[in-house]
């Protein structure tokens, strides 16, 4: 159905996208014979990227009849200090359900289980079973789960992540790369070591994607 668009119907559609009040600006890539490969949106943080995707399906599919691939989609979205005052955002709150350990002679497999708008999303990820790698994986477990939840819109690739002390506390801090189609940056972020290591590790795992995405707050 997305085959043969000319590029006045390509710059019709981007048209469109721009009407719908999160984005600031879209850019389609089209391959030579006219076939949508590629939507990428630059947008404010007030609706979550999953939602925005589904907008931007909804509206061309409206507007042209055309149906698209929300994997075509990606989604880089201002940070909250861009926000105009008379339309606040309504950060989406990930409520930690479980975090999940198994150890198979020298290997290791964790789950993380975070509940967002209703819904649960699980990532996985094994790996050696070491006290460094095991920290690592409950950081990319959770990664993964926010993936899900994104739909595969924005990637995520961990630098690095630990527990440190400062002072009498110890706290978990975690480096993260974000990758869209638009370029990669590297954020931390960070939290007070209070029920367990795991859980604090999540949580400053998601700190360190909210100091980007703006949506992301944690309960």
């Amino acid at each position: 159905m997305d085959r043969g668009l000319s590029s006045a119907t390509i710059a019709e559609i981007e048209e469109a996208l721009s009407q719908v009040s999160e984005i600031k600006a879209v850019r389609i890539v089209a391959s030579p014979d006219g076939a949508i490969q590629e939507i990428h949106v630059l947008a404010l943080p007030n609706k979550s990227p999953k939602q925005l995707v589904r907008d931007i399906e909804s509206t061309i599919m409206a507007a042209f009849g055309i149906p698209v691939d929300h994997k075509k989609i990606s989604i880089a979205q201002l940070g909250q200090a861009t926000i105009p005052t008379d339309s606040p955002a309504s950060p989406a709150r990930a409520k930690i359900k479980s975090i999940n350990s198994e150890v198979s002679g020298i290997n290791a497999a964790i789950s993380v289980a975070l509940e967002l708008e209703g819904d649960i999303y699980i990532g996985q990820a094994t790996g050696p079973a070491s006290q460094t790698g095991r920290q690592r994986l409950v950081a990319q477990a959770t990664l993964n789960a926010v993936e899900e939840y994104l739909e595969q819109s924005l990637g995520f690739a961990l630098e690095d992540v630990g527990i440190i002390q400062l002072g009498r506390e110890r706290v978990a801090v975690a480096c993260v790369a974000l990758v869209t189609a638009l370029g990669e940056q590297t954020f931390s972020g960070s939290a007070l070591v209070r029920q367990n290591e795991k859980d604090s590790i999540v949580r400053a795992t998601l700190d360190a994607i909210n100091r980007r995405i703006g949506f992301l707050t944690t309960t």
